[in-house]
């Protein structure tokens, strides 16, 4: 790198969201002025500067409601676009501009710094058919859904057409974008951090705050997701968990995330999925323990101490926590979905399940649990992926070199063919 300062900004409306990993590495590089452009005051990072923005005001409510998310991503830009315009008088000019596309902030940065590389993640493409949208068949997309859904895509159109280059996590994520555009799009995880996610049969699952002490249950169940919601197989999980508290008198669940919608359609005000589940579903509470969110720290304890632990989602957009529990060493029983199966080969170094199919997923934790032998090959197996394939200390170096010079990185892929193989030795 030549001598000269670099200046790198990072634009994503919550702090630091993907680009955590990258902004704490080059906070501490003497070879980078970094800033952020954020919406969120909380939180701080040594070495990055944040740059605050809110926009001017909400969607009108008489906007036309295909139309209405646009217009919210163009408040947005327009608000990012103010915010670095009065830095810009003063002489702030960027080498790097990397931004989460989706959200609207980076849509004017290629006018605002046409000189800079602008770089984005792209994290989805929406699509009324093969993905998420349809995939209930109890959900039934009208022409009105498949209108809003293409017109959903617009602010991201702009970004794919302005960006010099663009980075997905997935290949599974990647195919979801206009084939036309695919060829400026790399993929590149953003990587786990195996040193920090990793087993440790000495980490005893209490947690004091709240009250959770399951240091003498000898099997647990676990369920991590940021919402509540059927787009990560919530109402599923629930009806898992009904089946087996009658099989399995002993076991402990614990679900750990917020009681909200974090992805897909929201409820009405009041009503959320896991009310209408425990009406639905009753179940023993002294033995699901509901944890809320965790911290890390809390977290790395339940995942640590998981006998078994279920990931369910819809084809969409996978979810750090399944990497970190195969980081981890847990026995995952995964949905048998595209973003899924692009990590996990079934009774390799994981086991799948039907999404639907709460009978058959209560099958395959009954199997993991009543097979510990068995299963340290596959806790082995599913850490081993991790390590080899995802793991930040290979891929961060790639990442750094991905945004100076656009180069495709080295990537890992498994040998499915031989792991297939050793999944049907070990059945």
């Amino acid at each position: 790198m030549s001598s000269k300062r670099k200046t790198i900004l990072f634009i994503h409306p919550n702090f630091p969201a993907q680009f955590r990993h990258l902004a704490i590495h080059l906070g501490k590089d003497a070879n980078y002025d970094v800033f952020f452009a954020t919406k969120r005051k909380e939180g701080e990072i040594q070495g990055v500067k944040k740059i605050l923005y809110q926009p001017a005001r909400q969607p009108h409510p008489s906007t036309h409601h295909y139309v209405r998310p646009l217009e919210g991503q163009v408040l947005e830009g327009q608000a990012v676009y103010r915010a670095l315009q009065a830095l810009k008088q003063k002489g702030f000019y960027p080498d790097i501009i990397y931004g989460h596309s989706g959200w609207g902030a980076t849509l004017f940065m290629k006018d605002l710094f046409p000189k800079s590389r602008f770089v984005c993640y792209f994290e989805w493409f929406y699509r009324a058919h093969g993905a998420d949208a349809d995939f209930d068949p109890n959900e039934p997309l009208t022409a009105d859904d498949e209108a809003r859904i293409r017109v959903k895509n617009s602010g991201i159109l702009i970004d794919l057409y302005s960006c010099e280059a663009g980075l997905s996590p997935t290949h599974w994520q990647k195919q979801q974008f206009p084939p036309e555009f695919q060829a400026k799009i790399t993929v590149l995880h953003d990587g786990i951090d195996t040193d920090y996610f990793k087993p440790n049969p000495d980490n005893p699952l209490v947690i004091p705050r709240i009250n959770l002490d399951l240091r003498t249950v000898t099997e647990i169940v676990t369920y991590v997701a940021r919402g509540m919601e059927p787009y990560r197989g919530f109402p599923q999980l629930i009806e898992t968990i009904g089946i087996l508290q009658k099989r399995r008198p002993h076991t402990h669940f614990v679900v750990v995330g917020e009681n909200r919608v974090a992805y897909g359609k929201q409820l009405p005000p009041g009503q959320t999925y896991l009310d209408i589940m425990l009406k639905k579903v009753p179940l023993d509470r002294s033995r699901v323990h509901f944890t809320g969110r965790l911290s890390y720290d809390e977290y790395l304890k339940v995942i640590q101490n998981s006998s078994a632990h279920i990931y369910l989602t819809r084809p969409f957009v996978l979810s750090w926590s399944m990497m970190e529990a195969m980081a981890t060493g847990c026995v995952v029983i995964g949905s048998d979905t595209p973003p899924v199966k692009e990590v996990i080969i079934d009774n390799y170094n994981g086991l799948l399940v039907p999404f639907f199919e709460p009978e058959k997923i209560a099958d395959k934790v009954e199997y993991a649990l009543d097979n510990p032998e068995k299963m340290v090959k596959i806790r082995e197996k599913a850490r081993e992926t991790i390590v080899k394939n995802y793991n930040l200390k290979d891929l961060l170096p790639q990442h750094l070199h991905w945004l100076e010079t656009g180069e495709l990185p080295k990537t890992f892929s498994l040998n499915r063919k031989k792991a297939k193989g050793f999944a049907a030795k070990l059945a």
